[in-house]
């Protein structure tokens, strides 16, 4: 049954690959879902910033199960919004961490960029050419992927691999690559990939390298943005405009949010409830 169904008391008839048009273009502006839209928002803002990330990995599930919308869609309209929340983080990111202090680590951004933008292309491009059935698998997969990364970078302090230039370069553009891919398939900005990343190959400290994954993630999530809009599909973005600036909103209240509480719940207690609710969202993803 469709979330919109058991939700709003909406009828139905959309088949496994397309959302009926009906239903995208009516239901949002329902008040109560644009009112559901702005409380799943900042209740994604608030797991993200309470773990210093966007929260797009608990976006989707929202997207896709309570929401109704097919794996596509769904990437695409989460890609928009945590393009929304990125560019609302920056600033107040580069305030905690000195320009100076970013731009003395330059070659990192530029070393995974080589990577993420083609990563981000060619992640974007299968997305768009696989059938739904098999992107839902794919977003389960990606999800147990982002809850094993979240639950090992907070499991202890990572300790930076000794490599010489020239791997660490190579390291940098293959590591680049995937997180791009991933990013782009998710629709995430892929901080939990890229924090630990930079941690391990550039031996930076926590706080620069949550500043530096976001000057990776902006130009990368754009690429997959531009990639995406050249797809039937994107149409979802001007359908659902309400509801894109509703669940918009809430994210970056979420996140305020999240972020004074930081440290309130100790990590012994919030990761693996985080972990625990990816690998539950991984299930219904796959089970779709």
């Amino acid at each position: 049954m469709n979330a919109y169904t058991a939700v709003f008391g909406l009828s139905t008839a959309a088949d496994a690959d397309h959302m009926t048009d009906a239903l995208a273009e009516q239901a949002p502006t329902r008040p109560r879902l644009l009112v559901a839209a702005l409380g799943a928002g900042a209740a994604v803002g608030v797991l993200g910033g309470l773990i210093g990330l966007g929260g797009a990995e608990f976006r989707l599930p929202f997207l896709i199960g309570l929401f109704g919308f097919v794996a596509l869609q769904a990437v695409i309209l989460n890609k928009a919004l945590s393009l929304v929340v990125v560019i609302a983080a920056l600033p107040a990111r580069l305030t905690a961490v000195p320009a100076e202090v970013v731009l003395s680590h330059w070659a990192v951004v530029v070393n995974l960029l080589a990577g993420s933008l083609l990563g981000a292309w060619a992640g974007a491009t299968w997305a768009t050419r696989m059938r739904s059935s098999a992107l839902y698998k794919v977003l389960a997969m990606l999800l147990v992927l982002v809850a094993a990364a979240l639950a090992l970078s907070h499991f202890g302090p990572l300790t930076s691999l000794t490599l010489a230039t020239g791997p660490r370069i190579i390291a940098g553009v293959i590591a680049g690559f995937g997180i791009g891919v991933v990013a782009a398939i998710m629709g995430v900005a892929g901080g939990e990939l890229l924090i630990p990343s930079i941690l391990l190959l550039f031996a930076v400290d926590i706080k620069t390298a949550g500043t530096l994954s976001l000057m990776v993630s902006l130009p990368t999530m754009l690429v997959a943005f531009a990639r995406y809009s050249r797809d039937a599909s994107f149409g979802v973005l001007r359908r659902n405009a309400a509801f894109l600036m509703a669940m918009a909103i809430g994210s970056i209240i979420g996140a305020v949010i999240g972020g004074t509480l930081l440290g309130v719940v100790p990590d012994s207690i919030l990761v693996p409830l985080l972990v625990l609710i990816l690998l539950i969202s991984a299930t219904k993803v796959w089970r779709h």
